[in-house]
């Protein structure tokens, strides 16, 4: 087989997956929004249960809920008929994910379900099947066929599966107004929720506090800029912020003059500096760096100086 060949494959598995997610759009109906008022009414979790590659995804749907504000626990189908039911408690909401919906273990775990008195939503792709009849409420996952060339592997199923887990874990979260601000709290370890909850003072705080008078020598300029290691130094006269000189600053000057015994700071500095408040968020100084093409930001705190971010401040921290 040729690489050509190979390819042509790829994309008509792409292709055909895509048409079956976008025939998922004319099966959105009233019981998919009861689903979602059901969960967020509910006083319970969402148990998600499934077997086989329905249970792959179940288990993905989980963490995207999980991860978006909506109580949810997996449960294996055939598990939960063997023990496992226990997960399941009076307030709970039951999502079962198949595609034929006629599996031996579905056809056991509905029956419990329902004696429990729980609510049951199908992700079903089979509308005739014993899950849907039995469900609540029915999510239409139905696929014409799958992408295998055998119409076996479920490919196109699970694909359509997700997609309809997505669209209901979307759909509440818009429904609850969860925010940025929500989600960073889910995600504090990552570089998603850095971006959304690490400040500008959370790093510049670790750093020295570069700063000379505006009447400093060039000696003096030199001596703070090398010992404080941030490439640059904040400008005050009578503490009031007057401008910033970067080691840049300090060799373009070089260049320029051929004795620099009477530069000033004032000389040298570079006016109304770029700064940045202390309670602004690292990835807005990371904006701003890269807009101006700069590596520091002075940072302040209602005007007033109170030290340095660096660009490798923030990428240290994995943002990007």
């Amino acid at each position: 087989m040729v690489k050509s060949e190979i390819q042509e494959i790829a994309k008509k598995v792409i292709l055909e997956e895509s048409i079956a997610i976008s025939n998922l759009q004319s099966y959105i109906n009233n019981d998919f929004s009861d689903a979602v008022e059901l969960i967020h009414n509910s006083k319970g979790r969402l148990i998600i249960t499934g077997i086989g590659k329905s249970a792959n995804i179940a288990n993905k749907i989980v963490a995207t809920l999980n991860s978006t504000g909506t109580p949810s626990v997996f449960m294996h189908a055939a598990d939960a008929i063997h023990g496992d039911l226990g997960n399941v408690q009076d307030d709970d909401v039951v999502l079962c994910i198949s595609k034929s919906g006629n599996t031996p273990e579905i056809k056991v775990l509905i029956p419990l379900v329902k004696s429990l008195g729980n609510k049951l939503i199908a992700n079903v792709g089979n509308l005739d099947s014993f899950l849907a009849r039995n469900a609540d409420l029915v999510l239409n996952s139905t696929v014409e066929k799958e992408a295998c060339p055998n119409n076996l592997a479920p490919t196109s199923s699970t694909t359509a599966q997700l997609v309809v887990g997505d669209a209901l874990a979307v759909a509440l979260l818009q429904y609850r107004g969860f925010t940025d601000r929500d989600f960073a709290k889910y995600h504090p370890g990552g570089a998603l929720g850095k971006q959304l909850y690490l400040r500008v003072e959370d790093l510049s705080d670790n750093n020295e506090k570069p700063q000379v008078d505006i009447n400093a020598n060039i000696r003096e300029i030199i001596i703070e800029i090398s010992s404080k290691r941030l490439g640059t130094t904040a400008v005050l006269d009578n503490g009031e912020l007057k401008g910033i000189i970067t080691d840049g600053d300090i060799r373009r000057m070089m260049q320029e003059h051929d004795n620099l015994d009477g530069l000033l700071a004032k000389d040298i500095m570079s006016k109304n500096p770029s700064n940045i408040e202390a309670n602004e968020l690292a990835v807005k100084a990371l904006k701003i760096m890269k807009e101006k093409n700069i590596t520091q930001l002075l940072v302040v705190k209602e005007k007033n100086y109170v030290g340095v971010i660096h660009l490798h401040d923030i990428l240290k921290e994995g943002i990007l």
